[in-house]
């Protein structure tokens, strides 16, 4: 059975931590900095990063609409921390006009948990995992609004949605790249199909 191509966005944040993860999740991962880097992917991640960066990056290198196009179209994708930022359809927080690549019907509060000192871990249990998750937040939104085809896979211990999926995307608010799990990271790649 071949392994599937998975695409990383390598413009800024944890990429050879998704690419490890991706790894052990059975696919080889390509990193993704230019628009003829998304030909023949079964899917992308979006990583944590800086939001609004990795926007002002997306349009810089030219990959903006054509991610956004490729996501729309289709393409699976899977958003951790800022990464669900860029895919959610509406932001709070964020900066006027921040650019995202949407698609998945979803309300998040940029930085809802705090600044960088009051990031924190914790054990969640996700929807599709045997055993809880140790998530780790850093700065991280949570999901204000859902919208009615968005399944809620995990809760924070305050009962904000953080981790969803609707169809070809998933998102987390946490960071399940830095701790060694792939479980998150397998949950995605077994969805390509």
């Amino acid at each position: 059975m071949s392994r599937p191509r998975v695409g990383v966005l390598a413009l800024q944040g944890d990429v050879r931590e998704h690419a490890r993860a991706l790894v052990e999740a059975g696919a080889d991962p390509v990193e993704v900095r230019r628009p003829e880097e998304l030909d023949g992917l079964a899917g992308i991640v979006v990583p944590g990063g800086e939001s609004t960066t990795i926007g002002r990056l997306l349009q810089v290198f030219a990959l903006l609409d054509p991610l956004r196009e490729a996501v729309a179209g289709g393409l699976p994708a899977y958003g951790s921390c800022a990464g669900m930022i860029l895919l959610a359809d509406e932001v709070t927080g964020g900066q006027p006009g921040q650019p995202t690549l949407g698609g998945l019907d979803v309300t998040v509060r940029r930085n809802a948990f705090g600044r960088q000192v009051d990031s924190f871990e914790a054990p969640l249990q996700v929807a599709g995992l045997d055993e809880p998750v140790h998530a780790v937040f850093i700065r991280a939104p949570w999901v204000e609004r859902t919208g009615a085809g968005v399944e809620v896979l995990a809760r924070e211990p305050g009962g904000h949605p953080v981790a969803v999926r609707q169809g070809h995307l998933l998102a987390t608010s946490f960071h399940p790249e830095l701790t060694g799990d792939a479980r998150v990271h397998a949950l995605f790649v077994r969805g390509l199909g």
